[in-house]
């Protein structure tokens, strides 16, 4: 059988950021097919495919699913000690790793119920996810990969992305009586975003909100006609009243418009497994298609995207273990 630190290694060593994932999908599809799965290459864009693998034909019990996208810049792998590190280790070529080899031991073993979903393009805007809840797919359980350091998720909190805008008029800087500010009142307004009654969920836990980027102006010596801040919600719950909260906060000075909305969810979950929420979101709410969905992987978010992003290899040859498990158990109902 495949080392599943080896594969991951290996994955990992494939730059594949968003956008330029082609060589490690050609690298995952010619591994599947080598050991006798039936491979179909969906094209997202032009040299950017999801892989659906399979055993029997369409219909599975089971299908595993996560990511081969990474988040800029590529970072090698090495291993040093009981760590694998290196872009993707956590999120998420480490959980495709342990998804191929699962698969495989269950095929090994005599199970062929199951199949295998790895998209693009879920770092930015997740184009594979909703490409593939197109697919011609049959499937009860969906067991998608994210890094929930081997528990299986309970929940998922939702996101929300919204600009907020802000107008001024233009006027020479040693004049400032002939223009009106438009960063002025932006700054005025953000930090009054703490205040917000924002809800929460005794699942999900509490409603966050992160100012991720503030533009505006054009020169120093030039009175800023135009401003505007990128937020992003992470939802406990229902998006409506986070919206309405959002306009009456900045109504009469500033324009808002929203951007991508995924919901909150709450996943299945099977006794005998550790199980907790996590904060982020992930492509279980686009691939509605393929059964009721599971959230489990190896690896921690708290590492994910940075730097140093890692995965422990004991962490990550247990998933393997745990994967296969929770497929059974999924098959015998």
């Amino acid at each position: 059988m495949t080392d599943v630190v080896s594969l991951a290694a290996e994955l990992v060593g494939i730059e594949s950021t968003t956008g330029s994932e082609g060589t490690v999908v050609d690298y995952v599809s010619r591994w599947l097919v080598a050991r006798g799965w039936n491979v179909t290459l969906q094209e997202v864009t032009r040299g950017r495919s999801n892989i659906w693998a399979t055993r029997s034909g369409g219909d599975n019990g089971v299908t595993y699913s996560t990511h081969l996208d990474t988040v800029p810049p590529f970072v090698p792998p090495r291993l040093e000690g009981t760590r694998l590190f290196g872009r993707g280790s956590a999120d998420a070529k480490g959980i495709a790793a342990a998804m191929m080899v699962a698969a495989d031991r269950l095929v090994t073993g005599g199970e062929k119920r199951v199949g295998v979903l790895f998209v693009v393009g879920e770092e930015k805007g997740s184009d594979g996810a909703r490409a593939a809840n197109n697919l011609r797919a049959k499937s009860r359980f969906l067991i998608n990969g994210e890094p929930t350091e081997n528990k299986l998720a309970s929940g998922a909190k939702g996101s929300l992305r919204a600009t907020i805008r802000t107008r001024g008029k233009e006027a020479h800087s040693a004049y400032p009586h002939l223009g009106r500010s438009a960063i002025e009142p932006l700054i005025e307004l953000l930090p009054s975003l703490r205040k917000l009654p924002l809800p929460k969920d005794p699942v999900l836990g509490e409603t966050t909100v992160n100012i991720g980027t503030i533009k505006g102006g054009t020169e120093a010596n030039i009175i800023p006609a135009h401003a505007e801040s990128e937020i992003m919600f992470r939802l406990a719950g229902d998006v409506e009243p986070i919206k309405k909260m959002v306009l009456d906060w900045a109504k009469d000075i500033a324009d808002v418009e929203f951007g991508s909305h995924i919901p909150a969810q709450k996943f299945a979950t099977v006794p005998g497994f550790e199980t907790g929420p996590v904060a982020y979101t992930s492509d279980i709410p686009l691939l509605s298609n393929w059964g009721e969905p599971l959230l489990f992987g190896p690896g921690s978010i708290h590492v994910a995207h940075t730097p140093d992003e890692y995965i422990d290899v004991e962490a990550l040859r247990a998933s393997v273990d745990t994967y296969e498990k929770l497929a059974r158990t999924l098959l015998a109902r």
